[in-house]
């Protein structure tokens, strides 16, 4: 994107408080935010808001890497741990809510929600796969070996494939997001 995505603005926010805000509307308590190592001004911007953070100091590692701290970081106690990438900001609190309420009917899913039959973001992960994610090279790597664990959740909000990886995406969420 040329620029620090998480920053951008989102009607009268920053795309990082749109998520954060999100994951609060959804009655997830213990929200993490995982930090790279130079996120002074996204700090800034979440200062206030119901949120640790930890910092992952491996700049350029794989999702994986910042899965693991913040997994370091969550209460020991949780079932599971919702991933929510930070570019996806238009993911709506009804589909976290989903998750979470099929995770307590099925607390040993992988949890992922598609839309039109595409799979998208945020997953939700189980405790049975905490040692692969501490293990495998990438959280693709931890879905592919439990196939059998995966349920996948239709679900009416696009928002779980629409993320920011470009300028154009960016232009693409400003317009759902105004629309």
């Amino acid at each position: 994107m040329g620029q620090t995505k998480q920053l951008l603005p989102l009607g009268d926010r920053s795309v990082i408080e749109h998520c954060v805000s999100t994951i609060i509307a959804s009655g997830v308590t213990d929200i993490i935010v995982v930090l790279g190592p130079d996120a002074g001004d996204i700090v800034k911007a979440i200062r206030g808001l119901p949120v640790r953070t930890v910092r992952n100091t491996q700049p350029g590692s794989e999702m994986i890497q910042s899965a693991r701290t913040g997994l370091m970081a969550a209460d020991p106690a949780s079932t599971g741990w919702l991933i929510l990438p930070a570019d996806h900001p238009l993911v709506r609190p009804e589909t976290l809510k989903a998750l979470i309420g099929l995770h307590t009917e099925q607390p040993g899913s992988i949890l992922i929600p598609s839309f039109q039959r595409q799979r998208g973001h945020p997953t939700l992960f189980p405790r049975t796969v905490f040692r692969d994610i501490q293990t495998k090279g990438t959280l693709r790597e931890v879905i592919s070996g439990h196939e059998k664990d995966i349920v996948y959740l239709p679900i009416d909000d696009e928002g779980v494939l629409l993320d920011m990886d470009a300028p154009d995406d960016y232009a693409m969420i400003l317009q759902r997001f105004s629309g």
